[in-house]
């Protein structure tokens, strides 16, 4: 009796240690197979890449209508946009005819900002630390073969920052334009 006890007693927690582990080698497939199951039933894929429809292949980006007074910022936005934009969605250049998506847009406001000042050294001066670059513009990525509008935001706000002392205005607007693109790519990418 002795010897029996002893046996059952040390065999137990490994015994009972085997039995959790077939059950859980058991249970493995079954929960695959129902995650599976249950994937299967949603109508989402998920797949890396340009976020874009699958036949959108082409992009033909429009310079900007400009609603402010520095008009040198359609031409620089626009640049950007053709350096960047099909790069990062995984797109290739095409006419506006051609194009599988065109993106367009107004740039409807240009301000500059002095967010950082101090008071200066005399009594009624103030000193600039740091100036700001603010550009509102409305965009819209539209789909040509089914006429659907892919993204757009009607009022994307961008600011770039700059020292006054060692910076320049060009500087920020540099800033805030890659910003913006970043920002059209980032808004494409989501709805996908």
């Amino acid at each position: 009796m002795d010897r029996r006890a002893k046996r059952s007693g040390g065999d137990a927690a490994p015994l009972e240690r085997r039995r959790w582990l077939v059950h859980g080698l058991l249970a493995a497939p079954v929960v695959t197979l129902l995650a599976s199951v249950a994937a299967g039933a949603c109508n989402y894929s998920f797949s890396a890449g340009a976020g874009l429809p699958s036949h959108v292949r082409t992009v033909a980006i429009l310079p900007f209508e400009n609603e402010t007074g520095r008009f040198e910022v359609t031409q620089e936005i626009y640049d950007a946009l053709l350096q960047e934009l099909p790069r990062a969605l995984g797109l290739s250049l095409a006419g506006e005819e051609a194009a599988d998506a065109i993106v367009s847009g107004t740039i409807l406001s240009y301000n500059l900002n002095a967010p950082l000042y101090r008071r200066g050294r005399e009594a009624e001066t103030v000193e600039v630390l740091q100036r700001q670059v603010q550009i509102s513009v409305e965009v819209q990525i539209l789909d040509r073969a089914e006429y659907t509008i892919l993204w757009d935001d009607s009022r994307l706000q961008v600011e770039g920052q700059y020292l006054d002392a060692s910076e320049t205005e060009e500087d920020g607007r540099a800033e805030a334009i890659e910003l913006l693109v970043q920002e059209i790519v980032d808004g494409a990418q989501s709805n996908w």
